[in-house]
């Protein structure tokens, strides 16, 4: 196969970059066809803005390591950094923001190892709602047991969002797991229906949910299986008008003597929890068993709004066949709050991509919930493309919850079905793409995103 190089610039400007599958003049309008592109330091800037506006055309390229510092790169990588460029158009739709579309970039870093260490993504969308969004977003594995996310979103009307989320236990020997999530954003599209099950849609509100806080754990190991867990979580929530103006205001259908926090709200919680697990993989399970059992206290003595209490308790199971090619996965979730005056935000809620996906975000509320998830992740088939292996799978479920007073007083009439189908891009060991299609009483909805429900 041929390989050739093609240099250009102004004056003693220069760049060049090597292509395989064709050759490329940039001056003379060349084509570039299947791009496998090394870029190597010493060009000028014009041609690095050039080279990286050719990989957004779907290529590998190979990039000198000193030009990717951290946290694009450390030390699990090698000299040359293979970096596979994917170009997506973005179409999204779900019950609470409505249709959404755009383009996105994502940006593949691989290690010596040839494993995804790192994963950059950049995107642009427009939604009628909220105007046009710019995010950039990256997700960084510079070890199996050590890994963070940062997320920036802005758009032109309301909604904006900042977030990173880190996880390390690699302290004292790897008996100590320390996870760390901090957040500002603001979600114009929130919805408010009413208390209880079953509530009509008729009942839909709007509001721009504004909140500031984090959630911070500390693990330690008891033996190969079991973790003690104490954490500390902070959240200040204001509640303004928000940008779906062919829904109600909330404030305009609700009163706050009826549903606290609807003026906003400060939730200062501390938490105790037990966990017990045999899975063989923390973020892709193919095997084995989870439970987990939890309180915490949220207490005006330390700035919360209200006194109350949550008690949950989570069991969770994968049972593969064939190779792990058929994995069988069950969630049982069961969540109480004890308290008087709770916000409506910190009370018991169901809907949304996570629990029940045939409904948006936060449409069940109430003092308890119950929820069954059941889903038959099944491989289709393994397929390379731009020199990436993944797993393509198709995942069949229904999810299965209620909100109630408490688990006593549960009726069957209160349940929510919830069947779907979901379709999955799995890239070994980090990355998991997904999209869920659940259908409820209030219509399809449809959920794109990154990772596993559960």
């Amino acid at each position: 196969m041929k390989k050739s190089i093609a240099q250009g610039g102004r004056g003693n400007k220069r760049y060049r970059y090597l292509c395989s599958n064709g050759e490329v003049d940039t001056l003379r309008g060349g084509m570039l066809i299947n791009p496998t592109m090394r870029i190597f330091p010493g060009t000028s800037l014009f041609g690095l803005v050039l080279g990286l506006s050719l990989l957004l055309s779907g290529c590998t390229s190979h990039v000198a390591r000193e030009w990717l510092p951290y946290p694009l790169t450390n030390e699990s990588f090698g000299r040359e950094v293979k970096v596979v460029t994917i170009p997506l158009p973005v179409i999204a739709s779900s019950p609470n923001e409505g249709i959404t579309a755009g383009a996105l970039a994502a940006f593949l870093l691989h290690d010596s190892k040839d494993d995804i260490s790192t994963l950059a993504a950049a995107q642009v969308n427009y939604n009628k709602n909220f105007g046009i969004s710019s995010s950039l977003y990256g997700a960084f594995y510079p070890q199996p047991d050590r890994s963070w996310e940062i997320n920036i979103s802005k758009s032109t009307k309301v909604n904006q969002d900042y977030e990173i989320k880190l996880r390390d236990k690699t302290l004292a020997g790897g008996q100590v797991e320390v996870n760390l999530f901090a957040f500002g954003f603001s979600d114009g599209s929130a919805r408010f229906f009413g208390f209880e099950a079953k509530t009509p849609k008729q009942r839909e509100t709007n509001y721009n949910d504004q909140e500031i806080g984090f959630n911070l754990s500390a693990g330690y190991d008891i033996g190969h299986h079991l973790q003690i867990v104490v954490g500390e979580r902070y959240r200040d929530v204001e509640i303004k008008q928000g940008a779906v103006t062919s829904v109600p205001f909330i404030r305009d259908r609700f009163k706050e003597n009826r549903i606290p926090g609807i003026n906003g709200f400060v939730a200062h919680a501390q938490r105790l929890a037990v966990v017990y697990s045999t899975l063989d993989s923390l973020t892709m399970p193919t095997f084995g068993g989870y439970a987990r059992a939890s309180v915490e206290n949220s207490s005006k003595l330390f700035g919360s709004s209200a006194d109350y209490r949550h008690y949950e308790g989570e069991v969770k199971g994968f049972i593969p066949l064939d190779d792990a090619r058929y994995i069988s996965v069950f969630r049982l979730m069961y969540n109480q709050t004890l308290g008087d005056k709770v916000p409506f935000l910190e009370q018991s809620i169901l809907g949304g991509e996570n629990s029940l996906r045939g409904y948006g975000r936060n449409r069940f509320i109430d003092n308890s919930f119950f929820l069954l998830n059941l889903e038959e992740r099944i491989r289709l088939f393994r397929w390379e493309i731009f020199n990436v292996k993944a797993d393509w799978e198709l995942a069949p479920f229904i999810d299965l919850g209620a909100v109630m007073e408490r688990l006593d007083k549960a009726k069957s009439s209160q349940f929510e079905f919830n069947p779907g189908i979901g379709l999955r891009a799995v890239v070994r060991p980090n990355i998991v793409g997904r999209i869920d299609v659940g259908i409820g009483h209030d219509g399809p909805a449809v959920f794109v995103g990154l990772g596993y429900p559960f």
